[in-house]
């Protein structure tokens, strides 16, 4: 049994649900705040994810990063004092195309912390209850996803939907990245 820790950044525009996702998954989806102030900087949550079909878990410490591009230097300073980050998970509103368009900006920002090296991440679009205004056709998103090498879900915070599969995803990727180095490194003896 393997218990490992890994950081991940929640990234994207203000309002899209970043600290609701983050929340919800943190309290298994007891409940759901129908007000939240802007994050203001960084917030973090911490659970253990454990990985399907195995005995390992995965501590993820999500960095809830705050959207407005005052803040965005926060990425910058965060990657520095706790190293780089291990996962990314991007968020938009599924009824905001410019929030989909910023997720290019937010991805390029999370990758030069780690300049050379793969750092799995999701893209997820949040809200899928306004279903009505959606502006944002999920197969675009999958393919830009796709493109970029990352895992495409969406969700809705508020109707409970889908909001454990982006982490469970990131979990069970960081710990098959995990065993690959291990794998490496027996290699090398």
């Amino acid at each position: 049994m393997v218990k490992l820790a890994a950081k991940c950044i929640l990234a994207g525009d203000p309002a899209v649900g970043k600290t609701a996702l983050a929340q919800i998954f943190r309290s298994d989806g007891a409940h759901f705040q129908k007000n939240y102030t802007l994050t203001a900087g960084v917030d973090l949550v911490v659970k253990t994810v454990p990985v399907p079909d195995t005995a390992d878990s995965v501590e993820l410490f999500i960095f809830d990063s705050a959207g407005k591009e005052l803040f965005s230097e926060m990425l910058d300073k965060l990657a520095r004092e706790w190293e780089s980050p291990n996962v990314l998970c991007l968020v938009y509103d599924v009824t905001s195309e410019q929030s989909f368009s910023n997720c290019g900006k937010w991805l390029e920002k999370a990758r030069a912390q780690i300049p050379g090296a793969s750092l799995p991440g999701v893209l997820v679009g949040n809200k899928t209850d306004l279903a009505s205004r959606r502006a944002v056709d999920p197969a675009q998103a999958r393919s830009w996803a796709l493109d970029q090498g990352l895992e495409c879900f969406e969700t809705s915070v508020k109707e409970m939907e889908n909001y454990e599969a982006p982490f469970r995803y990131l979990a069970t990727q960081f710990l098959h990245l995990y065993r690959e180095k291990v794998e490496l490194f027996r290699g090398l003896v």
